[in-house]
């Protein structure tokens, strides 16, 4: 950071610290709110969930075949090709906007294609099997086949739209060697050894984040009964291979990518928690902003009150599944079904920490850009919704 930017940084901390009422006690219960939620993330999903994430992204960086990438997943591979590993990579491991963030910043960096990145990046979160169950069940079957199948159309549509949106940028991406260098050789372990591997961590990731059904699915309630197991059979399985196929630079390298992923990405998602725990609180509290002033906002099919409930969406943190419980309130509050589908659809696939973080990456231009498509196709997929309702 320059002087100049440290010096922006401190006078801005000034006036935030010299104008704002923290007697109030709106502000005093929003600033708990914020650490509150922080503690929750910290407590929720950092050990089980990120920290998993950011091991498979540093092993993606490191080890992953930089030709395979980008002959997959590059910005010239077959778009139906390209977009259906993507999408359904994403979907099977279903996690939420912030875990997903290391693993789209690892294939990113390794030779993906802007668009199918983004397909991966959105589908992630939003195409979760159990997800789509739950919203069925507690919320009706209508909203939940409108939500599986909006979440699958959005993330190749979003992603073909960046992509040609994009696409001279992106190509010379792959032409900068200061970026890229592709090298040739025998490769350390077969292509079964590496599928393996990065195999038995994504099964780590998945188990261990294994969320039960309430009731939904008695195998999937099975398997929540004993995912620690599973998870430890997964491990136990890493464990083997790592000290059977890989040496002790390779490890210290990955290792290194691992650091330098979490130094990037975790500072941005815990200032983005804190802002997004102050102004709109842990769901069933209130940060700065009052609840109701929400559920006004996003009554009836307007385009505003859908418009409202994607950008709403978009900046709040949805831990997985606690979108469900969420949005039932919010429709026992007057909250429209319209408004309801299109915050479904933009909130599980972005937030303010993810946004942060997809910046630091990709810059705001792209950012924007794939924040305001997410937001407009979600809007415009909720006011037909609830004009088809009607």
């Amino acid at each position: 950071m320059s002087k100049e930017k440290k010096l922006a940084f401190l006078a801005g901390l000034f006036v935030a610290l010299y104008v704002i009422p923290f007697h109030h006690a709106r502000v005093t219960g929003a600033l708990l709110e914020a650490f509150y939620m922080l503690a929750d993330y910290a407590r929720e999903h950092v050990l089980l969930c990120l920290i998993p994430a950011l091991f498979i992204a540093g092993a993606i960086s490191v080890f992953l075949n930089q030709q395979a990438v980008i002959k997959y997943l590059g910005p010239k591979a077959k778009p139906v090709t390209a977009y259906s590993v993507a999408s359904v990579s994403g979907a099977i491991l279903a996690v939420c906007s912030c875990t997903i963030l290391p693993l789209f910043k690892g294939i990113y960096k390794k030779g993906a294609g802007l668009g199918p990145a983004i397909a991966f990046l959105y589908s992630g979160p939003a195409i979760n099997v159990l997800a789509i169950v739950l919203t069925a069940k507690v919320l009706g079957w209508k909203i939940g086949l409108a939500r599986a199948v909006g979440a699958v159309i959005f993330a190749a549509v979003i992603g073909l739209i960046m992509h040609f949106i994009f696409k001279k940028s992106d190509e010379a991406r792959l032409t900068d060697e200061r970026m890229f260098t592709l090298q040739g050789g025998k490769e350390p372990r077969t292509l079964l050894q590496n599928g393996l591997y990065m195999g038995s961590m994504i099964g780590i990731l998945i188990f261990l984040n294994w969320a039960g059904s309430r009731g939904s699915s008695a195998l999937w309630d099975t398997i929540f009964s004993i995912k620690y197991y599973i998870a430890g059979a997964f491990a136990l399985a890493l464990a083997f291979m790592l000290y059977k196929w890989f040496k002790r630079d390779e490890l210290k390298e990955w290792g290194s990518a691992t650091r330098d992923f979490s130094l990037q990405i975790i500072p941005l998602l815990f200032a983005g928690v804190f802002v997004a725990g102050f102004f709109l609180g842990r769901p069933g509290h209130e940060g700065i902003i009052p609840g109701e002033w929400v559920a006004s906002l996003v009554g009836g099919n307007s385009l505003a009150a859908n418009f409202f409930a994607s950008i709403s969406g978009a900046l709040m943190y949805f831990a997985t599944l606690t979108e469900v419980p969420i949005l039932q309130g919010l429709i026992g509050a007057g909250m429209g079904q319209g408004p309801a589908l299109a915050l479904l659809l933009a909130g599980p696939s972005l937030s303010l920490p993810s946004i942060l973080v997809i910046a630091s990456e990709i810059g705001w231009k792209k950012t924007l850009v794939y924040v305001g498509l997410v937001s407009i196709l979600s809007t415009f997929v909720g006011y037909l919704y609830g004009l088809y309702l009607a």
